[in-house]
């Protein structure tokens, strides 16, 4: 009899984890433990739990599941965890797989694909849901070409949710489109957008997809603002 896996799931939004928990059930190797909203929840759960595999959304309410990744692992070093996120730029991509993630899924693939990459991730290999193989993770995780960390002190001003908004607004989203993609009304994002203008003295979208570049959060190639 195969032994079963145990696995958590963090995510803020009831529904899509439900939606989780059904395409898993027909795996007959995994059970799962125990779900979390947020981040804070995500690390608690973690502890009591010690699960073998985590099912971790990027962007959660309270802080990002990069470092919720990092807190996870610094603790149960052992726990394999997989990414699910909207995004598939190579900056996030990179970022979470340093912070100790072992497998990246965009929520816009098959429920097979989620499934292959827990298979994957189970055995300790690597998985990434684009055609980037084993070895390019691996020189993303030791190149120091792109430094994760940001050091600029204002940046550092920011709160994980304004972090999150700050990009997706350097990338050229609009406030409607940015509310969308974090599950977050528009008055939510403006507030932010304030805040962040304020912090960081800047003045208009084009100061903000500039600041942006220049510390390397986004490909200003690529913008479309």
């Amino acid at each position: 009899m195969v032994q079963k896996r145990s696995i958590l799931l963090v995510d803020d939004h009831p529904l899509f984890r439900e939606g989780l928990k059904s395409i898993l059930a027909n795996c007959s190797w995994l059970e799962v433990v125990g779900e979390a909203e947020n981040g804070r929840e995500g690390v608690e759960k973690a502890k009591k739990l010690m699960p073998d595999l985590v099912v971790m959304d990027l962007s959660l309410p309270d802080q990002s599941g990069i470092d919720v990744t990092r807190k996870i692992r610094s603790i149960l070093p052992e726990t394999r965890i997989m990414m699910l996120s909207m995004h598939s730029k190579i900056d996030y991509i990179a970022e979470a797989f340093r912070a100790g993630v072992t497998g990246y899924v965009v929520k816009k693939s098959t429920s097979e694909r989620l499934v292959e990459c827990l298979k994957a991730i189970s055995k300790g290999e690597y998985f990434l849901d684009t055609s980037i193989t084993h070895k390019v993770v691996k020189s993303l995780m030791e190149s120091d070409k792109k430094e994760a960390k940001i050091t600029d002190a204002g940046y550092d001003t920011l709160t994980p949710r304004e972090q999150q908004i700050m990009r997706l607004l350097a990338e050229g989203l609009s406030v409607k489109d940015s509310a969308k993609e974090l599950f977050i009304s528009p008055k939510t994002v403006e507030n932010h957008r304030t805040n962040i203008m304020n912090k960081l003295d800047l003045h208009s979208a084009m100061e903000l997809v500039r600041y942006a570049a220049r510390l390397g959060l986004i490909d200003v190639d690529l913008w479309k603002g």
